[in-house]
């Protein structure tokens, strides 16, 4: 093929949801409304923690960080597929199309390692309590919370450095509603086969680390809390982990089917359909999982409606 043709493909066509076409209505109002309440009630629980001086201790400063990320992570994908769906073709170009995976994996990264630093929180909080207070200051929170934010960065940086080189010759039809890096890849010309076994070993990396520092956390809180003598003081430790560990097993169960599997191209419509229950629907949950159904975070919203001065 010459080097003319292959020039020609600068964009793609990304299918979205072509096979639900006679949807296309319902489908735009759902996803919108979903991206409508997923931004506000993540906006609601930042203005509170910010507004409300009684939250200003590390659990809720990374429930914060992980709202302005999951507003952020929906963001990467949504509003692109409703432009998609109102104009009935969707197209992007090929630096788009590059820009939108690299945030949309940067992100997905940083939230796992937002993930293992909560886990690591309630750890220090429950099983060393005399300590916490000396470690956890305002300085190391924050230092975790940028490490967090540059690792999954900094991850994602050479997988797509790498893809940038990539030839891509035609066809340049994308069966997914945004640029994942598996049906992006079955595009390209080139061989791919360096990149797919880097992009495996790096989710495989994230996965596992973010995942062993949380399994580790949770198997030393459950240690410790089962010697609390006494059902109240078992319930309350449990109470500030039970919402952390169902975000946690609905993020790590999808992502790990998705990414962290050799040759993860194959059977696109649940590759899509996953992909929707971790870019929509999970960052929709969350806040409602972990944060709206926190006895502190309600009481501080109730007071700031009825005194909307900072507490």
């Amino acid at each position: 093929m010459s080097n003319s043709t292959e020039a020609l493909v600068t964009g793609f066509i990304l299918l979205g949801f072509s096979e639900l076409h006679h949807l296309r209505g319902l489908l735009f109002g759902s996803f919108l409304t979903i991206y409508m309440v997923t931004v506000l009630e993540n906006l609601i629980i930042i203005v509170t923690i910010r507004a409300s001086f009684q939250l200003h201790i590390p659990m809720y400063f990374f429930l914060a960080n992980l709202s302005v990320l999951e507003i952020l992570y929906t963001s990467v994908t949504v509003p692109k597929l409703l432009a998609d769906l109102l104009a009935q073709v969707g197209t992007i170009s090929l630096s788009g199309c590059l820009t939108q995976l690299f945030l949309f994996l940067s992100l997905a990264s940083c939230e796992c390692f937002l993930l293992s630093t909560m886990a690591w929180d309630r750890y220090l909080a429950i099983c060393r309590p005399l300590h916490y207070p000396a470690i956890m200051d305002s300085r190391f929170c924050l230092h975790l919370a940028l490490g967090a934010w540059m690792s999954g960065f900094l991850v994602s940086f050479m997988p797509i450095v790498l893809i940038s080189y990539l030839r891509f010759c035609g066809p340049n039809v994308l069966n997914h509603f945004f640029c994942d890096i598996s049906p992006l890849l079955q595009l390209s010309c080139s061989d791919i086969t360096f990149i797919e076994v880097l992009d495996f070993v790096a989710a495989l990396t994230v996965l596992l680390t973010s995942l062993l520092v949380t399994m580790v956390s949770y198997a030393h809180i459950l240690a410790t809390v089962l010697r609390i003598r006494g059902g109240a003081g078992r319930q309350k430790a449990f109470s500030t982990c039970t919402s952390h560990l169902v975000v946690v097993t609905i993020f790590y169960t999808t992502t790990i089917f998705m990414y962290a599997r050799p040759h993860a191209v194959s059977a696109f419509d649940l590759h899509k359909l996953v992909s929707v229950v971790y870019t929509v629907v999970t960052p929709l949950l969350n806040p409602i999982v972990y944060c709206l159904r926190n006895r502190d975070i309600r009481e501080a919203l109730t007071k700031l409606l009825r005194d909307p001065r900072p507490s």
